[in-house]
């Protein structure tokens, strides 16, 4: 909640705007300015109510208010079920026709629910990596899916992930003596950085993240340290745009 760090357990808030209106209680104080919170509505759905009330989260190069174009905008043409705080801002280079091209060149598509969640944009803030712990974030990984991930691994193809997030999930799959991978629902808690052997996902597509980053440290363990540092370095020369509707890389 910011602003709002000195506010405590049993302060109530309120949010509206033309006429709707979301009571919150905040339940738990946590760090860094987060906070446990009950939201409620008294007059429509809260979802409906957060939805007429809540703005898209621009990156801030882009200066002007939302617009309503932009709730379309900031969406994977892919995304079916409610309950990410972001988009996984790489799925939004893929247009639909783009997706259709891919699969007439023979490329296997395979879908994963994932729930971005706030933790993707904690900051690493430790001087040991190590210690460094990543909030999880639910996934699940259904039987086609996780088929055609054995099929691929199996057949010497490559998996390609769009976006750090669905490494994540990928890399938290159980994989079977006989190199099944198996459907899973659960919960990401992986840390990925340099050092880390990756087990399923030979490529990756993605945004450019901020320093001192969690995602960050996933890209430079899977392509190397010096390459992606060399990468960065020649998106800042060149002014690449980083965050939601940034620029993306291709990495195999």
């Amino acid at each position: 909640m910011h602003p709002g760090q000195k506010l405590k357990p049993g302060a109530l808030v309120v949010f509206e705007h033309e006429g709707v209106r979301i009571q919150g209680e905040v339940l738990e104080r946590r760090f860094f300015g987060r906070r446990t919170i009950r939201l409620t509505s008294d007059d429509r759905p809260l979802a409906e109510a957060i939805n007429r009330i809540g703005h898209i989260p621009l990156p801030p190069y882009i200066r002007r208010d939302d617009r309503p174009d932009d709730r379309e905008r900031y969406q994977t043409v892919y995304a079916q079920e409610r309950g990410s705080i972001a988009a996984p801002t790489a799925g939004l280079h893929f247009t639909e026709s783009l997706l259709r091209a891919l699969t007439d060149r023979g490329v296997e598509l395979g879908s994963v629910t994932l729930h971005v969640g706030y933790g993707t944009f904690k900051p690493v803030r430790v001087a040991r990596v190590e210690e460094h712990t990543v909030d999880p974030e639910p996934f699940t990984v259904g039987a086609s899916t996780a088929d055609a991930l054995t099929r691929a691994r199996r057949e010497g193809r490559r998996v390609i992930a769009v976006g750090t997030t669905t490494v994540r999930a990928l890399e938290s799959l159980e994989i079977a003596a006989d190199g099944q991978v198996l459907p899973q629902t659960g919960n990401a808690t992986l840390f990925m950085h340099p050092g880390y052997q990756f087990r399923i996902v030979q490529g990756l597509v993605t945004n450019f993240h901020l320093p001192k980053s969690s995602l960050l440290m996933l890209v430079a363990a899977f392509a190397g340290r010096e390459p992606v540092m060399h990468a960065y370095r020649e998106a800042v020369r060149e002014r690449y745009r980083f965050y939601s509707y940034g620029d993306a890389m291709v990495i195999v």
